[in-house]
């Protein structure tokens, strides 16, 4: 009778044997997600509150903007001195998921300073781009100093760049899928899922305690969506699709072209800030500074430059070329928003739906993520433009093909056929 119990016992014990394995791993990933999460998006608020500071500063004081040259100087000798000369920014974060390669706790305050002060002096950039790196350097710290082996390595910066986004931008549905979709277009690893969830609602509940506000638009007169408003959509879809490759390109070349004609990166970037000096005084306005939000929000509120998409490329195309440090997501949103309040009207459509459009499609051409633009959309702007926001996101994913802000990002599936196509971006 007793083996027969003991029989019974070890049978149960078995079935149950996966669910205690998976119980296990669940307690050991909440508990390092909440300490990621908790560190990443404390970091995040800390940056969040700290942008708004040298915002409120540069512009109370326009006279900063002269200093911009100089605030380049410091930023490439601190690189210099920390020995992150070759730092390549968000695609060093990537590569280190995607090659094993190491990221040092250096970057995290090296991009968080360098960052303020390319916003304290005047330069054309955006933070979210900066936020991932800083929340991947403290991901991938905390994962070497408990010694975890890089796969497990590699979950902990996806969880540090899921927090700090969420707690800089506000969105935690979307930051929670970003980390994970950006690595790899087309294969997600989902063994990240439950971590990178748990950190980034942490960031978000730390981001509202400190009183780091979402962002949010609000706008009303949605059409109906009938066959003629979807089939207008689709053609404005291709407009943003095409503005999206055009702002990658004009990324990318800046760069290249800075560095072949002034290789010396104290040269380089010296005469970068002199260009944006330049640019803001030849079209007398300092609307393309910074980040540039307030352009964004005059898209829900009122009008805007019909140049004003074009004028954003090349400032930010100027400034990170040059070597500044920011990030690129913002100013694709300025670019969507912009063009899309322009291109709107010109189609029977409100600007303020066109803008909301153009921000989620630029955002999905750029980073070729359409899960996040999907979820960010509905944190952004609410679920009564859905259709509208999701068709364009689609034919923006397509059609922006291969080009995308990081180059060490791997799109593993073909946007046209269900075949594996695992090449970089470019």
């Amino acid at each position: 009778m007793n083996d027969r119990f003991s029989s019974y016992l070890r049978k149960i014990a078995k079935l149950f044997k996966p669910v205690i394995k998976s119980f296990y791993h669940l307690m050991v990933m909440l508990f390092f997600a909440l300490i990621v999460g908790a560190a990443a998006g404390g970091t995040g608020v800390l940056f969040y509150h700290a942008m708004l500071l040298v915002t409120g500063t540069r512009t109370a004081h326009p006279w900063l903007l002269f200093l911009l040259p100089f605030g380049g100087l410091f930023i490439v000798f601190s690189y210099m001195i920390c020995g992150e000369e070759d730092n390549k920014g968000t695609n060093l974060i990537l590569m280190a998921i995607h090659n094993d390669e190491p990221v040092s706790i250096k970057v995290a305050p090296l991009i968080f300073f360098s960052t303020l002060i390319t916003h304290l002096f005047g330069g054309s950039a955006g933070r979210e781009g900066a936020a991932l790196q800083i929340g991947g350097s403290i991901g991938g710290f905390i994962g070497g100093k408990f010694h975890f082996n890089n796969e497990k390595k590699h979950v902990f910066i996806m969880c540090g760049m899921s927090a700090c986004f969420s707690a800089v931008f506000g969105t935690p549905l979307a930051a929670a899928i970003f980390s994970m979709e950006i690595v790899s277009v087309g294969l997600m690893s989902y063994s990240a899922l439950v971590p990178c969830v748990i950190a980034s609602f942490t960031a978000s509940m730390i981001a509202d305690i400190f009183h780091a506000p979402p962002d949010h638009f609000y706008f009303w007169g949605v059409p109906d969506f009938t066959f003629i408003p979807a089939a207008k959509i689709i053609v404005i879809a291709l407009i943003f699709a095409l503005a999206s490759v055009v702002f990658c390109l004009m990324l990318h070349s800046s760069e290249k072209v800075y560095h072949r004609f002034l290789p010396n990166p104290y040269v380089r970037v010296f005469v970068g800030g002199l260009l944006v000096i330049g640019m803001a005084y030849l079209f007398n306005t300092r609307d393309y500074l910074g980040a540039g939000l307030p352009m964004i929000a005059k898209c829900f509120t009122g009008s805007i430059p019909w140049y004003a998409f074009l004028l954003k490329m090349i400032f930010t195309a100027v400034t990170l070329g040059a070597g500044f440090k920011g990030g690129e997501i913002v100013p694709s949103f300025f670019i969507g928003a912009t063009l899309g309040c322009v291109v709107g009207p010109l189609f029977g459509l409100p600007s303020t739906l066109c803008a909301a459009c153009g921000m989620v499609g630029l955002f999905c051409g750029v980073t070729n993520c359409p899960i996040t633009s999907i979820l960010m959309s509905f944190e952004l702007f609410g679920t009564g433009g859905m259709p509208y926001y999701i068709i364009t996101i689609a034919i923006c994913y397509m059609m922006s093909g291969y080009y995308g802000l990081y180059s060490s990002q791997k799109i593993y599936f073909s946007k046209y056929v269900p075949r594996v196509v695992n090449r970089n971006a470019k």
